[in-house]
């Protein structure tokens, strides 16, 4: 990870930085400007960076890194600065548009984006490429606190500042009533036209965008045909093979094999044809609940694949 910034570096100034413990991520202190608003998020160039990252010594730095002609960043950035704010300061989001930076993108050996990067103390802690939707979000950002929170005094400070209040539920929206009981008739055409109608009105909706996922994977796995799996296996380079096996397989339950069908392919691939398959397993993973064994290391084995 050598590049534009020394990362190891930033423990031999560890004392100099906790100087500044009781001042808040992303204000004014040479750490970075403050964006969207709010502390806990900060635009990070290559002349700030250091910097930035130093504040990983206190709370996880969390970059996001993104480009603007990146669709899938779209979805994934506002969800990751709501969370910075809803989150008050336990962890800072350092948002990194990697075509204006490109040292920082060197850094990280970033192929494609959308990409984040835990850093904790100075160094990298965990990572993960593409879009995800809210839930996944929150449990990831929840397991980084979780790991880094005995090291990172920050972290406690800024959880006892937000006090024992939980977040305010948002209210029920009935526009997803229509989508819903459409679901439940089995009838997913209908329900797959609801969550567009939302979308056509709020782009950037990520309950609606989750749901439609769900709704596509489920009417595909409905169809899915168990003699797929034979002509993908005999044929490795058929793209439509691999992605209707992976789609068989899970739908009988055979959850394991799916994914790591798709991670050997997206291995095989590169190009449109990689991110087709990384689209299409990401997908899937919206399927499945919080928290799933499966999703997690599937998730883990395809930033191996492709970083």
């Amino acid at each position: 990870m050598a590049g534009a910034v020394d990362l190891s570096a930033l423990k031999s100034r560890a004392d100099a930085a906790a100087k500044g413990a009781n001042q808040p991520p992303g204000e004014d202190s040479g750490n970075g400007q403050a964006a969207e608003g709010h502390a806990a998020i900060v635009e990070a160039t290559e002349a700030n960076f250091q910097e930035v990252v130093e504040q990983s010594l206190q709370v996880p730095v969390v970059v996001d890194l993104w480009a603007t002609w990146c669709e899938p960043c779209k979805q994934l950035s506002p969800a990751l600065e709501k969370l910075a704010r809803e989150y008050n300061g336990a962890f800072l989001l350092a948002k990194v548009d990697v075509d204006a930076n490109p040292r920082i993108a060197q850094l990280f050996q970033v192929q494609s984006v959308p990409m984040v990067i835990a850093i904790g103390g100075g160094q990298p802690v965990d990572g993960f490429a593409g879009a995800q939707a809210e839930p996944q979000l929150r449990q990831w950002i929840d397991s980084l606190l979780d790991q880094l929170r005995d090291q990172l005094p920050g972290i406690k400070a800024a959880e006892q500042a937000a006090g024992s209040t939980e977040p305010e539920e948002e209210p029920e929206d009935p526009r997803f009533t229509r989508a819903e009981d459409a679901l439940e008739r089995g009838d997913f055409a209908e329900a797959e036209a609801a969550y567009q109608e939302i979308l056509a009105s709020e782009p950037n909706n990520e309950q609606a965008k989750a749901a439609l996922m769900q709704v596509r994977f489920t009417a595909r796995a409905e169809q899915a045909d168990p003699s797929a799996i034979e002509r993908a296996d005999a044929n490795s380079d058929d793209l439509d093979a691999q992605l209707a096996a992976a789609d068989a397989e899970v739908a009988i339950g055979k959850v394991d094999e799916g994914f790591n069908r798709l991670i050997q392919t997206i291995k095989r691939t590169s190009g449109d044809d990689r991110n087709r398959v990384r689209e299409h397993l990401i997908e899937m993973f919206e399927v499945f609940p919080e928290g799933d064994e499966r999703v997690i290391k599937a998730r883990r084995d395809l930033a191996s694949a492709l970083f």
